[in-house]
């Protein structure tokens, strides 16, 4: 059985106004769900995604306003890659980022593939790559500024880096039954070891960098705080918990969402990954046309609503220019 894909990436923010700012109106992706961390009801969750939350298409950000700056280093995940169709959507980013003031490289080539790498306004590292038209099952969000031809396709990989590479390719090979596909130089001459799950492609590839000699990475915002891969349902879950509970990693319990199901297990000190379930989804308890517009709770903490409300700040994205 093969994990399918990454499912969503969840990120850290300190200025949750900036960052809906960003990912809504100049990245064009469409708030899908606006709720709380339910490990910490102090703070937003928001989920970023196509025009259903589609699994596969979902960056979320935990709102910790109080946190430092991401100190870069290894044993971290280190960049998100979306997806776009074409050479000429780049060409369109390219245009759009450098209008919107966004800190950005020019169009380079990566395995094979034409990829631009840019930040978001707090140093959170992202890449598009060119998908060539490769399939799609999400719905392209049409509610943005960004044309739906080069909107954003959910993501094609995530990196990690590793002080060693060992340890780590015995885990994504003989627990998680990834596959080692290729090798590439980055565009900026670091070699990447691309692994590719459910015969890969865009969504199911993770990029591995390994760094022996870098200071070990410090979380904060900036910075990404865990990748979720995807499962069919439950009983897929399971299978996943069994094995990898079986070769003595840590790992979670079974977790209620509400929105999908999840295990967390670290594949070490820095590194958290999660699997997740592709349903009930983010129209369980909202109408698709109104995703994301008001403060969406799990059922087992709407009781608790008018304090939830009372402790959350207005988030208020800044007026633009």
């Amino acid at each position: 059985m093969d994990l399918n894909g990454i499912h969503h990436v969840t990120a850290i923010s300190a200025q949750i106004g900036r960052n809906a700012d960003f990912f809504t109106r100049v990245l064009g992706m469409r708030l899908v769900k606006k709720s709380v961390n339910q490990d910490d009801v102090s703070a937003y969750h928001l989920f970023y995604a196509d025009k259903i939350g589609t699994p596969g298409t979902d960056m979320t950000f935990f709102d910790w306003p109080n946190i430092p700056q991401e100190q870069r280093g290894t044993d971290s995940i280190v960049l998100t890659a979306f997806r776009v169709n074409g050479r000429a959507a780049l060409d369109y980013w390219i245009q759009r980022l450098t209008a919107q003031g966004v800190k950005h490289e020019a169009i380079e080539t990566f395995a094979g593939h034409a990829v631009l790498r840019f930040e978001d306004p707090e140093g959170q590292r992202l890449m598009l790559v060119d998908d060539e038209g490769a399939d799609y099952e999400g719905q392209l969000w049409d509610g943005s500024e960004v044309p739906v031809e080069h909107a954003i396709r959910g993501f094609y990989a995530s990196m990690i880096s590793v002080p060693q590479l060992r340890i780590t390719d015995v885990i994504l090979t003989q627990v998680l039954s990834f596959a080692e596909t290729k090798r590439a130089a980055y565009p900026d001459g670091r070699q990447v070891i691309i692994y590719s799950t459910n015969n890969g492609g865009p969504g199911r590839e993770l990029w591995v960098i390994e760094e022996p000699d870098a200071p070990l990475a410090r979380s904060g915002a900036g910075g990404t705080h865990h990748v979720a891969f995807r499962v069919k349902d439950q009983d897929e879950q399971k299978y996943w918990h069994k094995r990898i509970n079986g070769v003595g990693l840590p790992i979670s319990g079974y977790i209620n969402r509400f929105y999908f199901h999840s295990i967390y297990f670290r594949i070490s000190n820095g590194i958290l990954f999660e699997i997740a379930t592709d349903g009930p989804g983010f129209a369980a308890d909202e109408d698709v046309a109104t995703l994301g517009e008001k403060l969406a709770l799990p059922p087992f903490l709407e009781p608790r609503r008018a304090e939830i409300e009372a402790g959350l700040k207005p988030i208020v994205m800044p007026a633009v220019k």
